[in-house]
């Protein structure tokens, strides 16, 4: 394979042909992120959705989830509707209805280039790149290697250059090479300065979560007042499943929470595993604990805009391993969107797969998770693109792959395809046509032709022979000639000379503090 690239260089297919595309690197699909315009898969029905409700509340009445912060112990226990024992929080059903009314059913999250807006809520579908895997894999290296700022900073440019990459998440590899006390530092100057679209902290300590809020702030030029009068960025946070919330995350959702900022709250919750094996079961639980952080982030800020992610999937029971693009993890998706809709909260679902490379099972089982993510109406899907191996390998060859897969996602969602007026019906044509002759030359052709049918950067679509001839190129060889054409010629969104400059020397000073603690 790695000879193949060498013998071949750039090929394949649309995304070859460099006179058709004139100067770019790929003809792309514009920044326009879609309005999911289908009826979302309710496998449940009334009795169903009721019946997950009811055991997540008996399980918040019951059984309780351990809160493992103090302050945040302390914020429940001023609430007349929690009941504390220790760690151990319990919460009355109508209280947690009452308190998740507070938050908004839609909210926008605006970065520093506000033409980049996204939205939270309504119709609206946001992908977001791969985040937090600890290593990385390209056909260059054909290993799976430790990640680099050099690493992440490449999959930062393909975040920005793609259109249909509407949000950034975590790092897209976790850079080893710097320390962990000033990694956020490093990694959020060039997220900010290689990107203009919506970025994310990590809310592990106090110092990580209030360096990456001034960065921001300074990144889109504003003022405190500014920054806290609507989202700006956002955080993701995790509980420990099963049934905690651990100190630094809950610490990093309180911050934001008192700024106004997005909050997100994914349980990740492995069926068999940290979870019962039942998908009902495992949603009811994962939706448990994720209502408690939304209580929670209403107690300190009422209004304040929250989210109900899903990572409910299972396990391969004869090894423990995490499975995912499965039917389950489909099915526990579309349930947990029923669900939110309940609550009328916003929904994160996500985009993964278990496989090591990107082949053939990387595209079925990440395929399966991006449209489970659709069907069950989410407005932000995580790692929808360059995810590998759980979540422990990004991979740039499959950054690609998964964009054209994101782009028939978008081009699906374009109402023009399910239009029903009379130059749709097209009855003129067609008389035109008759029983004899072919549509290409006709008017009503010739007026559409260039529009008509999604037009693939990466797919081939020539006929055995003609692939075979222009070298037999596979799809992450070409993939991989892709990447290379992009970051040969990135160039980094425009930013002002005097806020670039600012950014640095907060960072400098940070490092000159320390950073954030560590034990190492």
């Amino acid at each position: 394979m790695a000879e193949a690239l060498k013998r071949k260089g750039r090929s394949g297919g649309r995304a070859g042909n460099t006179g058709r595309r004139g100067t770019a690197v790929i003809e792309q699909m514009p920044w326009a992120p879609p309005l999911n315009i289908d009826r979302p898969t309710e496998p449940l029905d009334d009795d169903g959705v009721a019946a997950i409700h009811n055991g997540a509340m008996r399980i918040l009445e019951e059984i309780g989830i351990e809160i493992l912060n103090a302050e945040a112990l302390e914020v429940f226990r001023a609430s007349t509707g929690c009941t504390i024992a220790g760690t151990n929080l319990r919460m009355g059903r109508d209280f947690v209805m009452e308190m998740i009314a507070l938050a908004p059913e839609s909210w926008t999250i605006t970065p520093r280039n506000p033409d980049r807006q996204i939205t939270m809520g309504g119709r609206h579908l946001n992908f977001g790149n791969v985040s937090s895997p600890p290593s990385y894999w390209d056909m260059k290296l054909g290993r799976k290697v430790t990640g680099t700022r050099e690493m992440c900073a490449n999959l930062l440019k393909l975040s920005q250059y793609f259109n249909c990459i509407h949000f950034v998440g975590g790092y897209p590899v976790e850079p080893q090479d710097i320390h962990a006390s000033v990694r956020h530092l490093d990694v959020l100057y060039d997220k900010l300065t290689l990107t203009d679209k919506v970025a994310h902290a990590y809310s592990l300590g106090r110092e990580r979560v209030e360096d990456v809020m001034e960065m921001v702030r300074i990144g889109g030029g504003l003022s405190h007042a500014e920054f806290d009068a609507s989202p700006r960025m956002y955080t993701n946070i995790n509980s420990t499943s099963p049934l905690k919330h651990d100190e630094p995350m809950l610490d990093g959702w309180m911050r934001l929470a008192r700024r106004g900022q997005g909050l997100v709250v994914t349980p990740f919750t492995l069926a068999g595993a940290m979870a019962p094996v039942t998908m009902a079961g495992a949603v009811a639980q994962s939706l448990a604990e994720a209502l408690v952080a939304v209580v929670l982030a209403q107690l300190v800020r009422p209004g304040a805009p929250c989210a109900i992610g899903t990572f409910t999937s299972n396990v391969d029971m004869k090894s423990g391993a995490p499975a995912f693009g499965t039917p389950e993890y489909m099915r526990a998706t579309q349930m947990t969107g029923q669900l939110c809709r309940l609550y009328k909260l916003p929904m994160r679902a996500s985009g993964v797969c278990a496989a090591n490379v990107p082949d053939a099972q990387a595209t079925w089982e990440t395929s399966n998770s991006l449209w489970s993510a659709v069907q069950s109406g989410a407005h932000m899907v995580y790692h929808a693109a360059g995810w590998l191996e759980g979540g422990l390998i990004a991979s740039p060859e499959k950054f690609v792959m998964d964009c054209e897969i994101l782009q028939h996602i978008q081009r699906y969602m374009d109402p023009s395809l399910t239009a029903t007026g009379p130059d749709e019906i097209a009855v003129e044509a067609i008389a035109e046509v008759g029983n004899q002759g072919h549509f290409f030359g006709i008017q009503h052709t010739q007026d559409r032709y260039a529009t008509a049918f999604y037009q693939p950067f990466l797919s081939d679509w020539r006929n055995f022979e003609a692939w075979e001839a222009a070298g037999g190129v596979w799809t992450a060889q070409r993939a991989h000639q892709v990447v290379q054409d992009i970051l040969a010629s990135f160039e980094a969104p425009p930013m002002e000379d005097a806020i670039r400059e600012e950014l640095a020397d907060f960072v400098a000073r940070r490092k000159s503090e320390g950073g954030a603690p560590t034990d190492f």
